[in-house]
């Protein structure tokens, strides 16, 4: 501006210098000024000289477009002859005064223009005091690196420079001395009309109104920080492709180098660690990790998946889906995939199909994770997601926060998620990301009052309010917005404030389609053009920046202190394994278990060295103990009731066919079987003198009750046992002396078992005889007085008719009764046939033992087949059928059981290991101790430890 004032002083000057009139004769006075005229010819005064009339053309401008003025054309007016004449000292004069005019028009119209043009430039500046986020921070901290003061001192002073710029008080004093040479209508006058008219455009552009030039400046601010934010995600997309192609070739091994693990991943394996570590002497879970908090139906499972740029979580109108803690890793890679801790499957998340079977995963995982009668579980699902361009940090989603449970919960459902909330947020470096759902009422919010108890100062919560476009919408007053981000509405304080869009409410929508909207949401709402939310608290990727930055924040200021803490631990567990345990090593429970697991193996190779004979022995001796009461009562007595001993074979051999076709087998089977067991138990249960570690002790026996369950004895054995023992039993052929003496020591022996059995049960019915009633002072009860006289009537019976019915007919029970009622017993007929049976059974057995003495020398008849004699061994054959017969069995099982079923018990103890090693509650459950629990400890706290100590070098390292 002070640039075209200047020249239309200078257009003024050059008009008075050059202008000429239009005279024919080129006389030196028709040069010169008016005032020249009127000095040198006294004669000819300027009130006499008629100027002609001027006809302008003047070009209007201001101070923004700098247009220069056009030259004034002065219309040519023909005058009367005037003499030529000389006069040099007018020339020289007018020559002076150009010079004079050039200076001083020159110093004023610049001076003056100068000033103005500051002065409006000034006012037209913005107050730029809000917008300082936008300088970098390292800017505002130059102050720190810069000496300012010695800098300042350096400069000139004030005065100084004052003294350099033009007295404008003057510069107008000459303009208006300036003024007064010039008559009205002159050429100057024209000229400083101009100026004033461009002047006065200048006060009228002044006249815009602030706020219009506020709302101007912002709009333009607005449009650039979205141009250059798109400029920003068009280099990042790039950055993205480019780390990605050179993780790609890492990937392929072409600069032949193995990969590091990232810091994340470090840090992550650290907190999945101990989140199984149960801690103890006091030392605590401090390490930070974003903890995302919420009402129910807030979003923050949409703000977690904007944030891992999948929709990797289940999801349902209303009703609740995060039915546990689920612990996300984000980390940068080549190719965004998800796995989870316990598993080597990735899933695809650039693939539809992979991300349902993902979120179904997530879902089965934890509703096992849910107990039975409980709603949530505090059981922490592991997740890893990995892609490029995602924030490295440890994100743990919660439960949402209701305030009534609803039908279907459990009635603890409220108190367990608020419970499991506190115990994350209770951490003093856990970052707090408390998602406020922005469509609904600020006071329905329950959340807001947990976090303000957890974390009363906000020193590391980050407030999101979500949905905003419903709440924009919605809110009749869009200061209440303002309020619930600034944390006017609520006692909670918070380190940062954001806003954010996660989507329209459709779950098919993708991530990309909901970053458009939130951008195109964001660039159109009044909340950033009014000023309410600042460009920096809106959108989910400044959100996961700002997020990002405070969690690494956090884990370097807190992780060299949490390594010192399970340093301090590790010491203490260590001097306490070395004051009780010093002997032994420090076994875990895994290498427990390992221990276990080979003493179970070797114990049951054990059974494949015991030898035939014991098999066989003990075999037999069981069979016959399951075995001889059906023998003797239902085949034996029954057949020796028979008169001859045609009869009495034909008895035996109907019913040892009977017996063979339905129960044998099957008891030979269960008889093998539990031998197997007893041989697997003694082994197992046998202690080893100093060796033996009763620590193992509970797990042996579960192991050998499950292996045991689940052994089954092959079903084709019964079938083959059978033939095998319906064949051993037809033959009735003795080849020798020896086995015939074998038989007849055999039927004695089960004999006399029997008659000490049955004289046992004949004692305790009648009581003890005169001989310990006398030595023990002891009596017969009234009942047992009672069968004593029975008994003896009974027996009187017998020795009447040796050759007695194994039962009483009615009138011998009759009989009896009326004998005993004439000595003054009343006896019930069910008592005397009750007697009958066990005195009968004594007479039976005596007899037979004294004919099986009888049959000793019997043999030479029976090669006879008992011809021409009365003696008739036919008991004896029997028992040596049953005697062979349960050696072959004996022998057949014993054959399964060392070539098939051991091992199969082998494997099925292999199994049930393996079973076992898979189960982690199973092992906490038979291993237990202080011993385990503290070698435990030990394990864990080194673990953590080292891992610590790894990722603070690799941060020292990075940083």
């Amino acid at each position: 501006m002070w640039r075209a004032r200047a020249a239309a002083v200078c257009v003024v000057c050059q008009s008075l210098a050059n202008s000429s009139y239009g005279v024919k004769g080129k006389s030196p006075l028709q040069k010169l000024h008016l005032v020249s005229r009127s000095i040198h010819h006294p004669h000819y005064t300027s009130s006499k000289f008629q100027r002609p009339p001027l006809r302008t053309s003047i070009q209007q401008f201001s101070s923004l477009n700098r247009l220069p003025l056009r030259k004034t054309k002065l219309l040519s007016v023909k005058y009367g002859y005037l003499p030529r004449r000389n006069f040099w000292v007018a020339r020289l004069a007018s020559r002076l005064l150009k010079l004079r005019y050039l200076v001083l028009g020159s110093a004023v119209g610049g001076g003056y223009t100068a000033k103005k043009t500051y002065d409006q430039w000034k006012e037209m500046l913005p107050d730029l005091s809000d917008y300082k986020w936008i300088v970098p921070d390292f800017i505002w901290e130059l102050d720190e690196h810069i000496d300012f003061e010695k800098f300042s001192k350096a400069l000139p002073d004030a005065e100084d420079l004052a003294k350099l710029l033009p007295d404008f008080d003057k510069i107008g004093e000459s303009l208006s001395s300036l003024t007064g040479f010039f008559s009205p209508g002159s050429q100057g006058e024209t000229a400083f009309r101009a100026t004033d008219q461009g002047y006065e455009n200048d006060k009228q552009y002044k006249k815009v109104s602030d706020k219009e030039k506020i709302d101007q400046l912002q709009e333009e601010l607005l449009h650039t920080q979205l141009k250059y934010q798109r400029i920003l995600e068009r280099l990042e997309k790039e950055n993205k492709e480019l780390r990605k192609l050179v993780l790609q070739k890492d990937d392929k091994g072409i600069h032949q180098r193995k990969l590091k693990k990232s810091l994340i991943d470090m840090y992550s394996e650290v907190l999945d660690i101990l989140s199984d570590y149960d801690a103890s002497y006091n030392t605590q879970d401090h390490l930070p990790r974003v903890v995302v908090v919420g009402d129910q139906s807030a979003g923050k499972t949409s703000v977690l998946e904007m944030i891992a740029q999948a929709r990797i979580f289940p999801r349902g109108s209303g009703e609740m889906m995060t039915r546990s803690p689920v612990k996300v890793t984000l980390s940068e890679g080549p190719h965004h995939v998800a796995l989870f801790k316990d598993s080597s499957r990735e899933f695809d998340l650039t693939k539809e199909e992979d991300l349902a079977a993902l979120r179904n995963e997530i879902e089965i995982r934890m509703r096992k994770s849910v107990k039975e009668g409980c709603t949530v579980s505090a059981e922490t699902i592991s997740l890893n997601v990995k892609g490029p361009g995602l924030q490295r940090m440890v994100l743990v989603d919660l439960p949402g926060v209701i305030s009534t449970v609803t039908s279907g919960m459990a009635p603890d459902t409220k108190d367990t998620i608020f419970s499991i909330s506190k115990a994350y947020m209770q951490n003093p470096n856990a970052i707090i990301l408390c998602i406020q759902d922005g469509s609904v009422d600020a006071e329905r919010s329950i959340v807001t009052d947990l976090v303000s108890q957890m974390d009363p100062h906000g020193k590391r919560t980050i407030f999101v309010l979500t949905k905003v476009d419903l709440a924009e919408k919605n809110v009749a007053s869009p200061n209440r917005i303002q309020q619930i981000i600034e944390g006017k509405l609520f006692p909670m304080k918070a380190l940062g404030y954001f806003a954010v869009v996660t989507g329209k409410g459709n779950s098919s929508e993708s991530i990309e389609s909901i970053k458009d909207y939130e951008e195109e949401f964001f660039q159109n709402s009044k909340l950033l053009k009014t000023c309410m939310l600042k460009a920096h608290q809106v959108t989910t990727r400044n959100l996961s920046l700002a997020v990002s930055d405070c969690f690494w924040k956090m884990v370097r200021e807190s992780v060299e202190q949490q390594a010192d803490a399970f340093k301090a631990t590790r010491f203490n567990l260590e001097t306490e394994w070395k004051n009780n345990y010093p002997r032994l090593r420090e076994l875990d429970r895994n290498e427990l278990f390992e221990k276990a697991k080979n003493e179970i193996l070797d114990e049951v190779i054990s059974l494949s060295q015991v030898t035939p004979k014991h098999w066989e022995e003990i075999l037999q001796k069981t069979l016959w103990e399951r075995v001889s009461t059906h023998v003797i009562e239902n085949i034996y007595l029954p057949a020796a009731q028979t008169t001859n001993s045609g009869t009495f074979n034909t008895t035996v051999d109907i019913k040892l066919k009977q017996w063979t076709d339905k129960q044998l087998p099957n008891k030979a089977v269960e008889v093998a079987w539990e031998t197997l067991q007893e041989e697997f138990s003694h082994f197992m249960t046998e202690k080893k003198g100093k060796e033996h570690d009763d620590i193992f002790d509970k797990l042996k026996q579960a192991v050998k009750e499950e292996s045991i369950k689940r052994h089954k004895w092959n079903e084709r054995a019964e079938d083959s046992l059978r033939v095998i023992q319906h064949n051993a039993l037809e033959d009735r052929s003795i080849s020798d002396k020896q086995q015939w003496d074998a038989a007849i020591h055999f039927m004695e022996d089960t004999l006399q078992s029997r008659l000490k059995d049955t004289e046992s049960v004949i004692e305790d019915m009648v009581g003890p005889d005169w001989k310990k009633r006398w030595l023990y002072w002891v009596g017969r009860t009234k009942e047992q007085n009672i069968r004593n006289e029975t008994k003896n009537e009974l027996e009187k019976m017998i020795k009447c008719n040796e050759d007695h019915a194994a039962y009483l007919a009615n009138d011998e029970v009759t009989t009896v009764r009326k004998n005993l009622e004439a000595k003054g017993v009343a006896v019930d007929p069910c008592l005397i046939k009750d007697t009958w049976h066990q005195v009968y059974r004594r007479h039976f057995l005596r007899t037979a033992l004294s004919h099986c003495n009888l049959c000793r020398r019997g043999f030479y008849y029976y090669q006879r087949h008992f011809v021409d004699s009365e003696l008739e061994c036919n008991d004896v054959v029997l028992f040596w059928r049953i005697q062979r017969m349960l050696a072959i069995t004996a022998n057949t099982l014993r054959q399964q059981l060392t070539n098939t079923e051991v091992r199969r018990l082998e494997k099925n103890v292999k199994e049930v290991l393996e079973d076992f090693a898979e189960d982690s509650d199973k092992k906490v459950k038979l291993l237990t101790g202080k011993r385990v629990q503290l070698a435990e400890d030990l394990k864990k706290v080194r673990e953590i430890q080292e891992k610590l100590e790894a990722f603070i070098e690799a941060l020292h390292q990075e940083k």
